[in-house]
């Protein structure tokens, strides 16, 4: 059971690392609160709560397995290397279209919130 609990420990600090190291991570997360401050005061629903969640988990998710791949790219490749780079441009994609779907759901969610609220 102790093992169980540090495993949470080990995930904080990963968690701490992105956000220490990581611009975009930064970014990611101040969206991210900005986000639900702004579902908190339009009113969502349970469902426009759960898509606005999800969306958020898979950017928060891409961006720290993206971060985890450019370490270990870096750990098994000081030098560049064309595959590498591959590596670290597939990565840093999959962030990309993850946070382009959780805008597009953002922007389903909240422009018909603005545009009744008018």
């Amino acid at each position: 059971m102790l093992r169980f609990f540090k495993s949470f420990g080990y995930a904080i600090l990963g968690l701490r690392y992105g956000f220490k190291t990581q611009l975009n991570f930064r970014v990611h997360c101040i969206a991210l609160i900005a986000v639900l401050i702004l579902g908190c005061c339009t009113g969502l629903n349970a469902n426009e709560w759960l898509w606005i969640c999800m969306a958020s988990g898979l950017v928060i998710v891409t961006e720290l397995i993206n971060t985890a791949l450019e370490v270990l790219v870096d750990l098994v490749s000081p030098q560049y290397h064309v595959k590498a780079g591959i590596i670290k441009d597939l990565a840093a994609g999959a962030v990309l279209v993850a946070a382009i779907t959780a805008v597009v759901i953002g922007l389903l969610i909240f422009i018909p919130k603005f545009c009744h609220a008018t």
